[in-house]
Parts: C-alpha cells; structure tokens; sequence
C-alpha cells in the first residue's frame, strides 16, 4: 500500500503540520489502522477510499492519531486533498464522508485548497480549577468549543506570552476531551496574521500539535467577532509554525491553506 507524508498548512517542506495519507480500496479493521497510524507517529494519519458516484461524497476518509481515531481533523484533510489534486486520482473540489459529515475541499490555481467545515460553538466557561497553572498562564477568556472540536479554547495576554508558554502537559490534559487552544491578538497586525495559537493535545498523544485546522473552526468565530471581520490569517506558533487563512460564513468555516509532499513510499507490513 502506497503511503504519502505531507506537510499542510505551509508551501515549503518540513513546516507546517506532517500528515501520513492512504489511499484505499476499503478500510482494514480498526486495529490495522491504529497501528498504522502509531507506526507513522504524525499527529494525524488519514486514510481514504473512493465511494459509489452519485453519493453524497465521493471518498469516505478517517483520522487516527497514535493513540485514538478523532471526529475531525483539518491539516489530514488538507493532505489528503492535496494528493488526491496532485496525483490526477481526484479533479475539481472533492466531498469527503466522515465522523463530522461531509467535507469538502477546492482546489485552486495558485495550488491552495480550500475545506469548508462547521463552525465549532463557543460557550463561555468558567476557567476550570488549576488550568492556568498547568497552562502556564492567566486566562483571560475560556470557552468549550463543543463535541467535534473538544477543546478548551484559552484567551490569554498577548502574543509574547502564547509564545512563551511551556505547559504542565500532564495536568493540562484532563481539562478537556481533546486539548487546548491558547490564542490571543497578534502584536503587530502588519505582520501578515491576524491572531496566534498554540495547541495543547497530550490526551490523544500529541503534546503540541504543529498547525490545527479543526482548532480554527473555533479561532475563526472567536477572532472574528472581536476584530469585526469574517477573512482573518491565524498564525500557529509551534516550531514548525503555519498559517491558516480563515473565513467566517455562519455556521460553516473556510479554511485555506497549501500542502508539500515530503514523503512518497509503499507500506510493506
């Protein structure tokens, strides 16, 4: 089986967030592609099989990190849209089937690509006892981001202290089902980004999460209604750091970014 690493969520290689895609006649048991995935050890692994025409979506894709399958997933996405665009195996936007509903994802001239995903709900929440020192940091607004998301999404000072944060990962992953987001303003808007994050997931095995599109469903909504606009760039500063151009239409989110792929080889196991 042919097996592709790519990075998303960046134009240039060995940025950005690191995906393994699949592409399948039909999905193995569950067990295969959790060791596939542990073996792989990127935060994400998709694996996708094309669907009958006249569906609904035209290819059923899943996402498992090393440890555990996950509702949504946007840089694996992103990925596996970018081989299936790179490769001829898909032209024109592609519909996928997931745990989430349908997502689709257009391709675009300039090599972009575009996924269209719900719009995560924010509820304003109490900071949960002992979240900002296992964080590293005073919130100054949290709010749950819902079931398909599963973060606690953490406003904090500015973006020097987002920067500067070395979390108790530990402590930090019992404070929500997924992980956290902790976010605030960008410091100098000329920049070329709007606002910047960080993600925390060491409850599903990943202590930093390079560049987070399902996290941005939250981000956009969030950031949007504070900076009085609908299309905002987050920066995700991790090490490999990543952008991700966002779009607020209601209840549905555009994310855009790009994708290289680093990697293309054949799984012998």
């Amino acid at each position: 089986m042919r097996i592709r690493i790519v990075d998303a969520f960046t134009d240039r290689p060995f940025a950005g967030n690191p995906a393994g895609v699949m592409l399948l006649d039909a999905f193995p048991d569950d067990t295969r592609l959790q060791r596939i995935a542990l073996e792989v050890n990127h935060a994400e692994t998709a694996f996708a099989h094309r669907l009958p025409e006249g569906g609904d979506a035209d290819w059923a894709l899943r996402w498992f990190t090393p440890a555990t399958e996950v509702a949504m997933c946007g840089h694996a996405t992103l990925a596996t849209a970018h081989v299936l665009h790179t490769t001829g195996t898909h032209t024109g936007p592609v519909r996928f089937a997931t745990l989430s509903g349908v997502l689709s994802a257009t391709p675009h001239e300039d090599g972009s690509i575009t996924l269209d995903f719900p719009t995560a709900p924010l509820i304003r929440v109490e900071p949960p006892a002992g979240v900002a020192e296992a964080l590293g940091a005073e919130p100054l607004a949290t709010f749950d981001t819902g079931p398909s998301v599963g973060d606690l999404l953490i406003e904090v000072a500015d973006e020097k202290t987002v920067m500067g944060l070395t979390p108790d990962l530990k402590a930090l992953a019992g404070h929500s089902e997924r992980g956290v987001i902790a976010t605030a303003r960008a410091d100098n808007p000329d920049a070329g980004y709007d606002f910047v994050s960080r993600c925390f997931f060491p409850r599903i095995g990943i202590d930093e999460d390079p560049v987070t599109g399902s996290a941005h469903t939250a981000l956009a909504p969030y950031w949007s209604e504070r900076l009085g606009r609908a299309d905002l760039t987050g920066l995700q500063a991790s090490a490999r750091t990543g952008l991700v151009r966002t779009e607020l239409r209601g209840d549905r989110t555009l994310l855009t970014g790009r994708a290289v792929t680093t990697i293309d080889g054949e799984l012998l196991a």
